[in-house]
């Protein structure tokens, strides 16, 4: 198998790249809850995906935002990784 450079994740053997992704963010953007036919809209500006793969996937973002705001994610500690200080 090729490697194409682009990163995926896999969710209910939908493969998602990192370009899909960005569509559906910003589709998201664009089509809110009171948008009709928002999830086929949304899943024809993704293209190869369907209205329950795009509702999933939503639906697995906000999971994980709740878990972000309810502190259940640990953030990263972005100090002590910081490198732009140092010599190079």
């Amino acid at each position: 198998m090729e490697y194409s450079g682009q990163r995926t994740s896999t969710i209910s053997g939908s493969s998602w790249t990192a370009k899909k992704n960005k569509l559906f963010e910003n589709a998201l953007a664009i089509y809110d809850k009171d948008t009709p036919d928002r999830w086929q809209i949304i899943a024809k500006i993704v293209g190869g995906t369907s209205e329950e793969e795009v509702k999933r996937r939503y639906e697995m973002l906000v999971d994980d935002i709740k878990s972000i705001e309810s502190d259940r994610v640990p953030l990263p500690d972005y100090a002590q990784n910081d490198t732009s200080n140092e010599k190079r």
